[in-house]
């Protein structure tokens, strides 16, 4: 039995360990693919300056697209390390919460194959396709990945929720982070409803999630710092 129990528990400070590492880099990914790529190529509602813009940096846009599937591999990675490292506290919250984020992450990996997509229209736009068409073939295709993509974090918040509620019901995890990542969660789940289902409250939805964009990144980065640091060291209750 205590051989047992020290295995499951060195299961549970390496999932710790690879979920951390995983959450990192998928931090620096989503900062270069997103923010940076992404919002410096697409110019929303302008279809024509987009596909001009993608067209003038083809190869950087590749780049976003290997950036999500960096991206969608790593968050395979941190869906089954979090469901080890919380099995230990609550096997069946910890299921939830692993299944949850494998789900947003087919959900991303539908969205992303929108950007393939775009890829191939834009390298076959010479074959004689005119400009306005291509522009809205790219445009049509963008939006489809920005929506799904969307609606995908709506499923991501819930799945932070979840794995703050595990988080709080153990003592070895300091309650703060539990509440940042819980708060990070609702952010998230919140934001995107309402920009799925009640769009005409766009700006304000703006708004607030500039507001929230703190929470909703230290919620899940401050975890993610928690398990390389003390996580590892973690002991099962």
């Amino acid at each position: 039995m205590e051989l047992k129990t020290t295995t499951n528990q060195n299961m549970q400070q390496k999932a710790a360990v690879f979920s951390a590492i995983a959450l990192l880099i998928m931090t620096f990914a989503a900062v270069f693919a997103q923010g940076y790529v992404h919002s410096s190529l697409v110019v929303e509602g302008d279809a024509a300056t987009t596909l001009k813009n993608i067209q003038a940096s083809q190869g950087l846009f590749r780049l976003e697209v290997l950036g999500w599937l960096i991206i969608i591999i790593l968050d395979l990675i941190v869906s089954w390390g979090f469901y080890l490292f919380l099995k230990p506290f609550h096997a069946g919250y910890a299921l939830l919460a692993g299944g949850l984020r494998f789900l947003y992450t087919v959900i991303l990996a539908i969205a992303v194959s929108h950007l393939v997509i775009t890829n191939s229209v834009v390298q076959n736009a010479e074959l004689g396709t005119s400009s306005d068409t291509v522009a809205q073939q790219v445009m049509d295709a963008i939006t489809a990945f920005e929506a799904i993509w969307s609606f995908g974090l709506i499923i991501f918040g819930l799945h932070l929720i979840v794995v703050g509620m595990v988080a709080w019901k153990t003592t070895r995890i300091p309650k703060v982070i539990s509440f940042l990542v819980v708060l990070a969660g609702f952010s998230y789940s919140l934001i995107h409803f309402i920009y799925q289902f009640i769009p005409q409250l766009e700006n304000v939805t703006g708004l607030l999630e500039l507001i929230l964009m703190v929470p909703m990144v230290i919620g899940e980065l401050g975890f993610g710092i928690w398990l390389l640091v003390k996580g590892r060291k973690v002991t099962m209750d």
